[in-house]
């Protein structure tokens, strides 16, 4: 909404009111808190609280911004913007520095949390604690009662942030965009439904306050300038039962909306845990690995099924996070990103899907492990090359993070100029088309043993050692489908690349060079012994 009282001023009165604001805001703008030049800088007047919302059209209602915030500020409310832009700040800073979105430890450590543990006594069904690391000394004295059926003891108490820290083995989500809602609620002043949990370890009498759950609320209102927070603190629990509790509640529960790949992250920590306590219960060396995947699975019987997956999530998640995955810049690990080719789910459902092999080994964890020959060593380490090979020929430097995925076919068809190999990343990366070209890589490697005479399991393709020659094909046959005319052609991208085909479609062109309707976008079928020749 247009501003009366702006469009009034005459340019010399303007002038006077911009630089009002830049000395009353000590010559910073209101958004992003960088300094603001008015000889170098173009800048806005706007206002702080929106009319819309009640705000008034006058002086006492405007800040100056630089203008490329103002335009491109993610709220009309000039004070949700500025803590927006900031929580943009802190996400740049995580992903460069750590390649992961923030989550609460970030966050508690821009404001000055998590500096010190809390030092407490308790006496009999009291809990007593202060903060004097803050210079309050004050004894605050709070009830422990007993959770009736995990036996759990826990207290209610309110903690400066100073004394709180993030657990990221039990939660390892990170913070999204969509903490922007949570912000904005608790900027209108709408109560905080459900507290924070945590825990304490009383060994020493001393411990940080883990905060393990609610850290999307936790953080909103630290963004906020919140200097402490409620929370109800379990006293020694059992933190693996925690971390089971948790990861339930995202997957199998449903109560929480975990990513898939934090969901992953999760059974794999579950899956460490299980391989400690077998050892443990076993009676076994630390060092000792020589029993299976299936004699976990047979020792924990009463969670069989889950067993399976936590195997499976630690293959999952050691691919997907390892250091070395040069495919993983190019994953949207949320789903809902417009920067990115490849979603998580896609991930799941060619590579892993197509890839790991879904049962449980008989042989030791440790078999063959210092030959270089563990099965799954060999799987993971494989499955990882792949990936590496694909983001080499087909992603980096070749997309464009700025250009991004969003509307890309509407973009060319009002005449946006794409460039070609960003054009070419974005359209391999569909899910249905990248099922299908994976599986080729498949069939390429199981013809490549059997030429050599060589019996597999085709269950089992990636726990196979794949000789150089066979990594050589699998390269070429990558290069020669990025350099098909099909991905190029502008002409396509309101019919073949116009929405979402099924696989089935496209396993059609790439079979018969033909859509299922017969129109012809390949020159020929796709010859496999073709495409593997330089």
């Amino acid at each position: 909404m247009g501003s009366l009282y702006l469009s009034r001023l005459t340019p010399n009165e303007r002038e006077e009111l911009v630089k009002k604001l830049w000395e009353a805001q000590n010559h910073k703008c209101f958004i992003c808190g960088e300094e603001i030049d008015l000889d170098i800088h173009q800048v806005d007047i706007d206002h702080v609280i929106p009319l819309k919302l009640g705000g008034k059209d006058d002086s006492s209602n405007f800040a100056i911004t630089h203008q490329s915030c103002n335009r491109s500020k993610q709220d009309s409310d000039l004070r949700i913007a500025r803590i927006l832009h900031k929580f943009s700040k802190i996400s740049e800073t995580t992903i460069n520095e750590k390649g992961t979105a923030p989550n609460l430890s970030d966050i508690l450590a821009e404001y000055g949390g998590s500096k010190y543990k809390l030092r407490f006594k308790i006496e009999g069904n009291i809990i007593k604690f202060s903060f004097p690391e803050i210079g309050d000394n004050t004894i605050y004295s709070y009830p422990i009662f007993e959770d009736k059926l995990s036996g759990f003891k826990y207290f209610f108490g309110t903690f400066p942030i100073e004394y709180l820290h993030h657990d990221e083995r039990i939660n390892p989500r990170s913070i999204g965009k969509n903490i922007s809602k949570l912000i904005k609620e608790f900027f209108l002043k709408r109560p905080q439904l459900h507290v924070t949990l945590g825990y304490i370890l009383s060994k020493d009498s001393s411990s940080e306050v883990k905060v393990f759950d609610g850290q999307h609320k936790a953080a909103a209102q630290v963004l906020l300038g919140v200097r402490e927070l409620p929370a109800r603190v379990f006293i020694d629990p059992d933190l693996d039962v925690l971390l089971t509790t948790n990861t339930n509640a995202g997957t199998t529960l449903r109560q929480v909306a975990f990513d898939k790949s934090v969901q992953r992250h999760l059974g794999s920590a579950l899956y460490i845990e299980r391989v400690e306590r077998y050892k443990k219960e076993r009676g076994l060396a630390e060092d000792d690995y020589s029993f299976s995947e299936a004699d976990l699975v047979k020792y924990f019987k009463g969670e069989s099924r889950e067993m399976k997956r936590y195997i499976l999530d630690s293959i999952r998640d050691w691919i997907t996070h390892n250091p070395e995955n040069k495919l993983k810049d190019f994953i949207d690990f949320g789903g809902r990103a417009k920067e990115k080719p490849l979603s998580y789910s896609t991930i799941e459902k060619t590579f892993y899907s197509f890839f790991i092999y879904r049962d449980a080994l008989q042989t030791p964890i440790n078999y063959r492990l210092e030959e270089g020959e563990n099965p799954r060593e060999l799987e993971k380490q494989q499955i990882l090359k792949l990936m590496n090979i694909i983001a080499e020929e087909i992603y980096i430097g070749r997309f464009d993070p700025d250009i991004g995925t969003y509307r890309i076919e509407n973009r060319i068809q009002k005449g946006e100029n794409i460039p070609e190999p960003h054009l070419i990343a974005y359209r391999m990366s569909k899910e249905e088309i990248i099922y299908n070209w994976l599986k080729y890589i498949s069939q390429i490697i199981k013809n490549y043993f059997i030429m050599q005479g060589k019996p597999i399991d085709e269950n089992k393709l990636f726990q196979y050692s794949f000789p150089e020659p066979l990594w050589d094909r699998i390269k070429i046959f990558v290069k020669n489908l990025r350099d098909l005319p099909i991905w190029v052609n502008k002409e396509l991208s309101n019919t073949v690349f116009g929405g979402k085909q099924n696989y089935e479609y496209w396993q059609t062109i790439f079979e018969t060079g033909k859509t299922p309707q017969g129109y012809q976008v390949l020159p020929r079928p796709i010859n496999l012994m073709e495409m593997i020749k330089e």
